[in-house]
């Protein structure tokens, strides 16, 4: 028989994972406002110079997207990219669709999001961090899209109506949030029946327990907070999404890769049946809030780890 989900609390209580990740993504906003080139935003900013930042590689940031997108965008908007993937090169987007970006930073995909579903097509960013969303509509304005908006919200709840949306992205946010389960309740809520995921996103393997994550890397830096394959494709299940495939694209850590993940809302989707889903499937142990370590520990900030 399956049993029910048991919480795993964190060492710091939901506000304060939003504020630490709120501080952490602030600065990087200030540091690419000040800055004219990746190095000299990095120089300025602990949040660009670890493990999300621009590091000569393509394991994180801006060099996961095409050299044409890139050139097409305002500096900014690159410099930025604090991401482990390129989900608008997944997500299949079309003319006239509506797309949310959850935790859409400097705006990067929305824009991208925004040229690919074309004038009768919307593209939606939602970030809490108000410097990074005084930075994204900065970056709008100056690529002159008019197709875009951005929306203050966490995305544990969504400033956005039911069934509003046909595709949900995200470039390395979701393992950010202080409750996962919460973030694909909100996913299924705001996608229209037939609409679909399509996110870049940290996953560990299913071997590694939330203490072993947090050893790889702080919260904020992309790497403590990462749900493993499995808590993965339960929590998906449990909002009621199907279709759901998680491929590995390229290793970040010790037991940890970048993946694209997608999943499909179906058609006749219900709260009714979320809730049979939750009680129906296998019970692996997702946690609530994952594990994370104290301003002492061993983080991405700290120069350690990752």
């Amino acid at each position: 028989m399956a049993t029910e989900i048991e919480p795993v609390q964190t060492t710091l209580p939901e506000d304060e994972v939003h504020a630490a990740v709120r501080a952490r993504y602030a600065e990087a906003a200030l540091a690419v406002a000040g800055s004219a080139t990746a190095a000299e935003a990095a120089s300025r900013s602990g949040a660009l110079n670890d493990c999300c930042g621009e590091d000569g590689s393509r394991t994180w940031g801006s060099l996961l997207y095409a050299d044409a997108d890139r050139a097409s965008l305002p500096d900014s908007a690159v410099l930025a990219s604090l991401g482990c993937g390129n989900p608008t090169a997944v997500a299949e987007l079309r003319e006239g669709e509506t797309v949310l970006d959850l935790g859409s930073g400097g705006g990067i995909d929305v824009l991208l999001s925004a040229r690919r579903v074309g004038p009768t097509g919307r593209a939606i960013g939602v970030d809490m961090t108000d410097e990074m969303l005084e930075l994204a509509r900065r970056n709008a304005a100056e690529a002159g899209a008019t197709n875009v908006e951005f929306r203050k919200g966490t995305i544990e709840a969504l400033p956005l109506d039911d069934a509003s949306v046909d595709v949900v992205i995200s470039n390395c946010v979701i393992n950010l949030a202080a409750d996962k389960g919460a973030v694909f309740a909100e996913v299924a809520r705001v996608l229209r029946e037939g609409g679909r995921m399509g996110v870049s996103d940290v996953v560990a393997d299913d071997s590694l327990s939330p203490a072993e994550r947090a050893e790889r890397g702080s919260f904020a830096g992309c790497i403590a907070g990462a749900l493993s394959f499995d808590e993965f494709r339960y929590g998906l299940a449990a909002a009621g999404l199907t279709d759901i495939a998680i491929e590995p694209t390229h290793a970040v850590g010790d037991g940890m890769y970048a993946a694209i993940i997608r999943a499909t809302k179906p058609a006749g989707w219900t709260a009714a049946d979320r809730a049979g889903l939750r009680t129906a499937l296998p019970s692996p142990t997702i946690t609530r809030d994952l594990a994370m370590l104290d301003a002492g520990g061993c983080g991405c900030g700290s120069g350690g780890c990752c």
